[in-house]
Order: structure tokens, then sequence, then C-alpha cells
């Protein structure tokens, strides 16, 4: 039985990694239901108040630090708040679309046309685009290091 939980953990930290592609995923989610599944399934009683309090606090930090990063790279390189806008609902719409191209180019592609309907310069209308792309990647890369952190983190609480 516990090779079966242990499986279904691992299966968790990979499905939280595979949130970044394909935010449909809820990385967190997946994550917790890894950590759930040892206390529950295999031992409750090695994971100490400091452990839990650490996974809550990153757990915040992970779901924010997406929505932080995009909207402070579009503001960043002059985005507007449609421009902000318009780069999530692209990066939703693009992970159904040939992930993970379609969670890169459909939100630049979106804030480019969002900026010139606004009647932005073509410069500015290209850069507040690259900033969704900063925003993205700078996302993307926050969430694989606190979702780094929360595993490694999980394997030191039960070795150790």
């Amino acid at each position: 039985m516990d090779i079966l939980i242990w499986i279904i953990i691992i299966a968790c930290f990979i499905a939280s990694f595979a949130s970044i592609i394909f935010p449909i995923i809820p990385g967190p989610l997946v994550l917790w239901i890894g950590f759930l599944a040892y206390f529950f399934f295999i031992s409750g009683n090695e994971f100490s108040i400091l452990f839990w309090i650490g996974m809550i606090v990153l757990t915040i930090v992970l779901i924010v630090s997406d929505i932080i990063a995009n909207s402070y790279f579009v503001k960043r390189y002059g985005g507007s708040k449609w421009g902000e806008r318009s780069a999530a609902i692209g990066v939703i719409i693009g992970s159904f679309i040939v992930p993970p191209f379609g969670i890169i180019l459909l939100p630049f592609i979106l804030v480019l046309i969002v900026e010139l309907v606004q009647k932005r310069t073509a410069n500015e209308a290209f850069k507040a685009s690259l900033g969704s792309l900063f925003g993205f990647l700078s996302g993307s890369l926050a969430k694989v290091v606190i979702q780094l952190v929360m595993i490694i983190w999980f394997f030191v609480e039960i070795w150790l």
C-alpha cells in the first residue's frame, strides 16, 4: 500500500511542475494532496508545526507570485490595465493552444493588440508585450523555485 501512496505523492509533485506549462492544473493544490497523502496514509507524526506554517506561507507566496510578476512587468514596460488583463486571459487560453508555446505567444500577441487598439505607438505596445513575456517567465521561475523549496522541505521533514 505504501508504494501506491508514494506513486501518488510523486505524481502530485510532478503535476505541480506541469502546472507551470498547463495553468489549468492547480499546482499548489496537487502539492498539498501529496503532503496530505503522506500525512494521512503513511505517517502523520513526522511533520512539525513549522512545516505546516511554512507550507501555508509558501503556498500563498506561490499563488501571489504569478499575479505580482505579471502585473509588475506589464506596468514596468508601460502596459495598461487592459494589457495586464489581456495577458492573464492569454495565459489561460494559451494553455489550451499548443502548450507551452500558447501560454508564451498568446499573451504577447493579445497585449500587443490591446495596446495598439488603445492608440499606443507600436514601440510602446511592443514594450508592454515584452513586459507580459518577462512577467510570465519570471513568475514561472518563481513558481519552480518555490515548489522546489516546498518539495525539498517535505523530504527533509520525513527523512531527518
